[in-house]
């Protein structure tokens, strides 16, 4: 007989729906992640080689349009380091501007924090589907009294564990795009310490504010 794995999955019981729903979550935070969390949106590669002449220069205004117009964690935080440069002392506006940077950064984090909930959550609900699953089948078998037919129990047992099964393989993607995002943060946000502090250095410190 030939083993229908759609099938099987089908008459997996509740558990089964519920990990699919799991599964599109992880789908779409993840394409989420790829498309809105690129180091372009984060950490442009050009950007402050075109904010310092700006600032040297004393052209605020065009570089205020700049950084609208180049919407990413940097420039926001270089917006805010514009903003205020006048209003705090280099160290403190060093400071804020970093905690400003971590405040964004950990937002970008929160998003696909979705991703750690399926990680947890789909092998728990799969193990609840074979645990129900593994109830109904000795039910079967005490009811019917078919002790002595194996097919009976294995059948039953057989789609049991396909809820586990189903559980692990949402599961482990999710937990590894989980940390492939957390390090990914980790990545972006020394890259981001480091153009703040390029700026810093040639703008701010230099007493071009």
């Amino acid at each position: 007989m030939q083993f229908n794995f759609l099938e099987q999955l089908a008459a997996g019981g509740a558990g089964i729906w519920v990990i699919a729903a799991l599964s599109v979550l992880a789908i779409a935070v993840a394409l989420e992640r790829f498309h809105r969390f690129r180091a372009s949106a984060v950490v442009p590669a050009t950007l402050v080689d075109e904010v310092v002449p700006l600032w040297q220069a004393g052209r605020f205004d065009e570089l205020e349009q700049l950084l609208k117009q180049r919407d990413s964690v940097l420039s926001r935080a270089l917006r805010f380091v514009l903003a205020h440069r006048a209003r705090w002392s280099v160290d403190e506006l060093s400071t804020r501007a970093g905690e400003f940077a971590s405040r964004q950064l950990r937002a970008q984090q929160q998003r696909a924090y979705p991703l750690a909930v399926v990680a947890t959550v789909a092998p728990i609900v799969g193990l609840l589907g074979t645990v129900i699953g593994m109830i109904e089948s000795f039910h079967v078998i005490a009811f019917t009294g078919g002790m002595g037919d194996a097919s009976l129990l294995a059948g039953g047992i057989s789609k049991a564990l396909l809820n586990t099964a189903a559980g692990l393989a949402v599961a482990l993607p999710a937990l590894a795009l989980h940390h492939f995002f957390r390090h990914r943060l980790v990545t972006l946000g020394l890259a981001l310490e480091e153009q703040l502090e390029r700026v810093f250095d040639a703008c701010v410190r230099s007493g071009s504010h």
